[in-house]
């Protein structure tokens, strides 16, 4: 049985190389601004973190602000 999907978010495990959805949903809410990213459309996360991104420039500020923090 397929269960439907849409407009649901989803919860994944980041890895190094790619993530694993742990429950199903079209897509995750980036960490930083809370905009939805597309799972299709995700290219940025934080391993460490586990926090997806919407784009390199606000990952890049994420891990800058994170190394402050420490």
């Amino acid at each position: 049985m397929l269960i439907a999907s849409r407009n649901r978010l989803a919860r994944l495990h980041y890895g190094p190389n790619g993530f694993r959805v742990l429950e199903p949903g079209d897509h995750v809410l980036c960490a930083v601004t809370g905009a939805p990213i597309g799972l299709d459309e995700l290219r940025y996360w934080s391993v460490a973190r586990q926090e997806p991104y919407a784009s390199a420039a606000i990952s890049v500020q994420a891990e800058l602000d994170a190394a402050r923090k420490a």
